[in-house]
């Protein structure tokens, strides 16, 4: 699928944190973001979901997922929190109720093309018994959009 997608990765850095740590943890669960230390928190930004998608593939969480994007979705795209300290492992374990004490990785995403519920569908297909109906990309067809071959 061709798309086209803006993602902002925000994650507060306290005081009794490791920047690095919590550097590392989002890009553990987005390794194309870059992030870089503004103002107490991180900031990221990234153009792909595609390495995201895998991992709730891996974890088998779609149904999980879709529910988040979808409960938290405009016309111009969709939002989601994520503890910190489960992307330090590499796991998504999305953030829901009341906040954690050293604040959440808050990613916003922007859709462009195509529309919000057909991206969503491309990140976390609908599933039947936890199998994906009608995917419309292979788990782990990673592709990145800044290739110049894209």
């Amino acid at each position: 699928m061709i798309y086209s997608i803006d993602v902002r990765i925000e994650a507060p850095v306290q005081d009794t944190e490791v920047t690095d740590r919590v550097a590392d943890a989002v890009r553990n669960v987005f390794p194309n973001a870059d992030p870089v230390h503004e103002d107490g928190r991180l900031v990221a930004e990234a153009h792909t979901l595609d390495a995201f998608s895998d991992v709730l593939h891996e974890q088998e969480i779609l149904d999980t997922a879709r529910r988040v994007f979808l409960r938290n979705s405009t016309d111009e795209g969709f939002s989601f929190s994520l503890k910190k300290q489960a992307a330090f492992e590499g796991v998504v374990n999305f953030a829901v109720g009341e906040p954690d004490e050293l604040g959440e990785i808050d990613v916003d995403v922007r859709v462009r093309e195509p529309d919000v519920e057909a991206f969503i569908d491309y990140v976390a297909p609908e599933t039947d018994e936890g199998r994906p109906v009608d995917p419309v990309r292979e788990y782990g067809d990673r592709f990145d959009p800044e290739d110049a071959d894209y």
